[in-house]
């Protein structure tokens, strides 16, 4: 079972991933690619070419879990730079497994004062 992801850091991999990877080949992906170690506890979460299906990849205690998600209508709002890794957080990761797009929200604004 998925722990809490109050807790937990969720790191996302931009652009598409091959999904005939596995556990090992997305966990050699976060190592070498993402530059993040694949055994902190951290979801990391990948997206196939059409943006239909995800992959979670996270270690859970004694070994690897892996959970997959499709959608049957639309598609995932993704990022497309490979590059860069980004990490979102808990509330941006269940608007992504709820299928909306948590690349156009809205951010918190803050300021510092009401006179201009």
């Amino acid at each position: 079972m998925m722990a809490s992801t109050a807790a937990v850091r969720i790191f996302v991999r931009p652009g598409k991933t091959d999904f005939r990877n596995s556990i090992n080949g997305l966990a050699a992906l976060v190592e070498i690619t993402m530059q993040l170690d694949p055994y902190s506890g951290s979801y990391f979460v990948f997206c196939n070419g059409s943006r239909t299906l995800l992959k979670i990849l996270y270690w859970d205690w004694n070994g690897f879990a892996l959970w997959y998600k499709r959608l049957e209508k639309d598609r995932f709002g993704w990022p497309k730079d490979a590059q860069a890794v980004r990490e979102i957080t808990a509330e941006e990761f269940d608007w992504l497994l709820r299928g909306l797009d948590f690349t156009k929200a809205h951010r918190a604004t803050r300021f510092t004062t009401a006179i201009s």
